[in-house]
């Protein structure tokens, strides 16, 4: 098995496909990609479909029926996508919902049978460092230390990531710490009521947060110099704020993913959130509907977050676990290594063509 993989992995090409898929408690998403320069890739084609896989979960323990069709609706389409192309490698992950419902394994299967595919079930420290990865690229030469979240719908990741003079090409090996809570956007406004939301509510789900988050033992950041020290955010949370923050007529990822919002600008979109009635919020273009009953508690978690990782500024990261399976497929089968080499290997003969 081995020497198959090695070779398989000296024939890959950067024209070769590469998939990703997250089905998540809130979310199922796909990405079809080909490797570029170095670290990077061209998305070939997406797809991203609300499914609230966990709605129900925390106070059942399982799937419901109606969540379970929702997803393998969207997972048809996805898998239809798969088909089409040819793919070299692909990575298809479930997170939460799957993991911590009593039915899980066995809805598992019956996606399997209804839409042929196969989806494994990640731990959260899989997960945790599966963010990192994704969101590598935004991490500036000059940081020193980031705390980088994602608010997912039944579970939110923390890494806190130290680099030093050595910066490995792998940003997930500066993991010093991690955790794992186990509340989401879904779980979170299920328990205390998403649609009308009072600063007193909003209160109560952001010192439930801080409490989980009161358990975390890992050294302070406070010694880091400020410039050193960011936030990354990757969630619908904080890419919701920087749209609604740049007053989008329409979501944009290009204008969003990077972002920077300074402290005092994320304090002020949730309170704007905070002061909009459900109708209000649906009625935002980059909120929806779909959303106008999460937002806030996702702001929450964001709240309690910054409350123990006070920064003056935050980066937006609308990317996550499917860039994060990219790009360690990616490099796990060195495209990247061979693309630099071949100009290097190219250049004595474009030189000796000229000499002719």
């Amino acid at each position: 098995m081995v020497e198959a993989a090695e070779g398989a992995r000296s024939r890959s090409h950067p024209d070769d496909l590469y998939a990703a898929l997250d089905l998540g408690t809130n979310n199922c998403r796909l990405l079809i990609a080909q490797p570029t320069r170095p670290g990077q890739f061209r998305v070939v084609d997406a797809f991203s479909r609300i499914v609230r896989l966990g709605e129900g979960l925390a106070k059942t323990g399982r799937l419901s029926d109606e969540a379970m069709d929702r997803a393998v609706e969207a997972l048809r389409i996805c898998a239809s996508k798969l088909a089409h192309r040819p793919i070299r490698r692909m990575r298809l992950i479930a997170t939460e919902a799957c993991r911590a419902a009593a039915n899980g394994e066995a809805f598992l299967e019956r996606v399997t049978r209804e839409t042929g595919l196969e989806l494994e079930i990640i731990d959260r420290e899989t997960e945790a460092r599966l963010a990192v990865s994704g969101c590598s690229s935004l991490v500036g030469r000059e940081a020193r230390s980031v705390v980088l979240f994602d608010i997912g719908g039944g579970s939110s990741e923390i890494a806190v990531i130290r680099i030093r003079d050595n910066r490995s090409s792998r940003l997930a090996n500066h993991i010093t710490h991690w955790t794992s809570l186990p509340v989401g956007v879904v779980t979170l406004s299920e328990r205390h009521g998403g649609r009308n939301v009072t600063p007193d509510v909003f209160a109560a789900m952001v010192a439930e947060v801080e409490g989980m988050l009161a358990g975390f033992h890992c050294p302070s950041l406070e010694e880091e110099a400020e410039e050193d020290f960011h936030l990354i955010g990757t969630s619908g949370t904080v890419t919701t704020l920087a749209g609604v923050h740049l007053d989008l007529p329409r979501y944009d990822r290009r204008k969003v993913d990077g972002l920077w919002l300074t402290d005092h600008e994320v304090s002020a979109m949730q309170a704007r959130l905070l002061s909009w009635d459900f109708d209000g919020r649906a009625a935002n273009p980059c909120i929806g509907p779909d959303r106008a009953d999460l937002v806030l508690a996702g702001c929450a978690i964001l709240e309690a977050i910054r409350r123990r990782w006070p920064s003056r500024r935050m980066r937006v990261a609308d990317r996550g676990l499917r860039e994060g399976l990219l790009t360690d497929m990616m490099a796990d089968d060195g495209v990247w290594r061979r693309m630099r080499r071949r100009p290097a290997e190219s250049a004595p003969r474009t030189a000796t063509e000229k000499n002719r």
